[in-house]
């Protein structure tokens, strides 16, 4: 319990660290423009870098921020795609992701793990002294790999020795990141908690705002007769007027004193999921909009929300008027305040919450297991933020947990127990489909005899499907028998119906060969650089292999 404590303890000290403000350079050398910011709400987790644009192009060299030695490789269809670690003598790594390419001996280093590996994606740990680097050597070239939706280069810190996550603004980049626009206001969102009623609701309601002449925001009084929340939907504009990026730090205060504060400053990654508690989980799924909560009904481990000493609720009693000042910052200190009259009433509910109750009321704090016909599901303790009642049904053999407007937290254990009146052929191609609408996607999902479970963090609806269609390989770049010359790369493109690719395997003349899987475009592609081909016929086979084992080979020629 007391090393629990102290780590999570860590993060918050980032305000009295000392960092570094000359040592490190740009990896780039162009102006830094920025698409992405520190600590920015995106999909189960908080962004964990800087996203720099590259003027919507690829190839742009990439430098070493400084002295160093490359202690990690990462090449992944997904994530960071092709990404790069550099461990600092100061106690400081950087990271390089979505690289087209790296360079150099680095290059050299990854393509040589590949070929020993017969594998497109590995990751590699190294010692110091391997590829050393010096600040300023280009070590890679930008790109648009993984899971980035344009090119850019993701730019991170991390404290070497416990591997938190530190924004990249304090060690000097404030300087070379132009930023003169006050973070923006889009909605204000007042909870009632409890039996609350707030301005005639039981629901959360939207506080109109306005304007004032000295550009803060005003909004409509806020009438309760109990226990209440605020949240907000905002953004921050940085160095251009075009990406949404997110705020650096929010403090409200009631009466004058500070009631609730967070701030990105640096956080660990076992907390990043922490985010679906952090928000308006509900909201979101509902309207698409990250209204991020100043409460916090229930304690949580995350650190940037730690160490306030109360949970931001308020409870508005009789007779007393409230002023409520929420401010909110970006990096280089650029302010917009909003101020919230608060003040009791009471009165009838005009709009009422609904609680639709169920014999499964599910406590988050501890396990739970629920069964019906031949299917179970096990909860472990703390899979959820707060207690609710959990819609559990099985039904026309489609299992029904719930929707995905309640967020998991931990891996949830779906069994179906004991499958019936299927062959060993059959079996051997079953798996537990998340059914959208019509729509079935696949789930990983392990087998042992006639049973299979899968682990979900989303809930939803869910059933037995089968995947006995394989894999497709088509718009070859090249003419079977045909002499090729001037081309550069060999490149196919595949899919999968189902359940997904899982393997690709390619070869020349009956050797393995290195083709890069870019998952968005659906394309394999191999470089004749290698130098695997021969003068005169070579012969190309490639097998893919899809998550069920059902499996394609295509096999063609030509002549170089």
């Amino acid at each position: 319990m007391k090393f629990l404590l102290a780590f999570l303890l860590v993060p918050l000290f980032v305000f009295s660290q000392d960092f570094p403000q000359d040592y490190f350079q740009s990896p780039l050398d162009i102006p830094l423009d920025l698409s992405g910011s520190f600590g920015e709400l995106r999909s189960n987790h908080f962004h964990s870098g800087l996203d720099f644009k590259t003027k919507g192009v690829e190839g742009l060299p990439v430098y070493a921020a400084g002295d160093g030695y490359v202690s990690r490789i990462k090449i992944s269809t997904f994530g960071y795609g092709k990404a790069i670690y550099i461990t600092h003598p100061n106690g400081y790594t950087s990271v390089y992701g979505h690289l087209q390419v790296a360079n150099g001996a680095i290059q050299n280093y990854i393509k040589k793990k590949q070929y020993e590996e017969n594998s497109y994606e590995v990751e590699m740990y190294l010692y110091p002294t391997e590829l050393p680097v010096k600040k300023g050597d280009i070590i890679a070239f930008t790109g648009n790999t993984g899971g980035s939706g344009a090119p850019h280069l993701h730019f991170e810190f991390r404290n070497t020795k416990s591997e938190e996550i530190l924004n990249p603004l304090h060690f000097g980049f404030k300087k070379l990141v132009n930023d003169e626009r006050k973070p923006v206001i889009q909605g204000v969102v007042v909870y009632p908690l409890d039996s609350t009623v707030v301005n005639k609701s039981q629901k959360p309601i939207e506080v109109n705002f306005s304007k004032q002449s000295d550009g803060s925001y005003l909004g409509t009084k806020v009438q309760a007769n109990g226990k209440i929340g605020f949240g907000i939907n905002a953004y921050d504009f940085c160095t251009n007027g075009y990406n949404k990026n997110g705020l650096y730090k929010v403090k409200a205060y009631l009466n004058g004193v500070l009631y609730y504060q967070y701030g990105f400053d640096g956080f660990a990654f076992d907390e990043s999921r922490y985010i679906n508690n952090f928000i308006d989980y509900e909201r979101f799924h509902l309207m698409g909009q990250r209204v991020q909560k100043l409460f916090q009904l229930t304690d949580y481990p995350l650190s940037i929300v730690a160490d306030n000493k109360k949970d931001g609720t308020i409870k508005v009693q009789p007779g007393t008027n409230y002023n409520y000042r929420v401010e909110l910052y970006d990096f280089h200190g650029n302010k917009v305040e909003l101020i919230l009259p608060i003040t009791f009433y009471s009165t009838e509910t005009a709009i009422k919450k609904e609680i639709k109750k169920t014999p499964y009321f599910v406590k988050a704090k501890n396990e739970a297991i629920f069964e019906k016909e031949n299917v179970s599901v096990q909860i472990p303790e703390n899979a959820f933020y707060s207690n609710f009642y959990l819609n559990f049904d099985v039904a026309n053999d489609v299992l029904t947990l719930h929707d995905d407007s309640v967020p998991v937290h931990k891996n949830i254990t779906i069994t179906f127990n004991d499958v019936k009146g299927l062959t060993e052929e059959q079996l051997a191609k079953t798996y537990i489909a998340t059914l959208d609408g019509y729509k079935l996607d696949y789930n990983r999902t392990y087998r042992k005899g006639n049973t299979f479970s899968v682990k979900i963090k989303t809930l939803g609806k869910f059933k037995l499907a089968q995947d006995i269609t394989p894999p497709r390989i088509y718009n070859v770049n090249f003419v079977e028998g045909k002499t090729i010359k001037e081309q550069k790369t060999i490149s196919v493109s595949i899919s999968d119906l189902h359940s997904g690719i899982d393997t690709y395997n390619a070869y020349l003349n009956g050797m393995w060969i290195l083709m890069e899987y870019d998952y968005k475009t659906k394309k394999l592609v191999h470089n004749l650089d290698d130098g695997i081909y021969v003068q005169g016929r070579n012969d190309f086979k490639l097998v893919v292999t899809d998550n069920l084992q059902n499996s394609t080979t295509f096999e063609s020629y030509f002549f170089r």
